[in-house]
């Protein structure tokens, strides 16, 4: 029989030892790709590809069809892997240690209409931002979605 959730203290202790398994949701069109800023945590500040972790038992898909829609508002077909992020900067600053497995989604319906609620915190770049996770950055910049 399985307890109740962890205490937040003994997940934390945890979850910072061991590898993260995350998904990461590349969404681009002509106007460049799209990026979210983080407002919390240790990454505040800084803009991101939207990504979130996989949760137990959860189908990698699913996770990027979830993030999407938590992160952005967004409903998206998932159109194929691209690869996977490692994050050293995490490790070297003692955060964690996130894999995302990235996937390029493409957007169904309007994005314009989602993304009006988030006031600022998504846009797209054509060029990508300085405040920047540069593995994400490098990741983006190897598969031809900005510069």
């Amino acid at each position: 029989m399985m307890g109740g959730p962890l205490p937040q203290e003994e997940y934390e202790h945890i979850y910072s030892r061991v590898p993260r398994l995350t998904v990461e949701v590349v969404i681009w069109s002509r106007d460049g790709v799209l990026l979210t800023l983080r407002h919390a945590g240790p990454c505040q500040g800084l803009w991101h590809i939207p990504g979130g972790t996989v949760r137990y038992g959860e189908p990698l898909t699913d996770a990027v069809r979830r993030v999407a829609d938590e992160e952005l508002g967004l409903s998206v077909e998932v159109e194929g892997l691209l690869g996977y992020i490692e994050y050293p900067s995490h490790l070297r600053q003692g955060i964690d240690w996130p894999v995302g497995i990235t996937f390029k989604a493409g957007v169904l319906g309007s994005p314009a209409r989602a993304l009006a609620s988030h006031e600022g915190s998504a846009r797209w770049f054509s060029v990508l931002p300085e405040a920047m996770h540069d593995e994400q950055k490098d990741f983006l910049r190897a598969h031809g979605l900005a510069t």
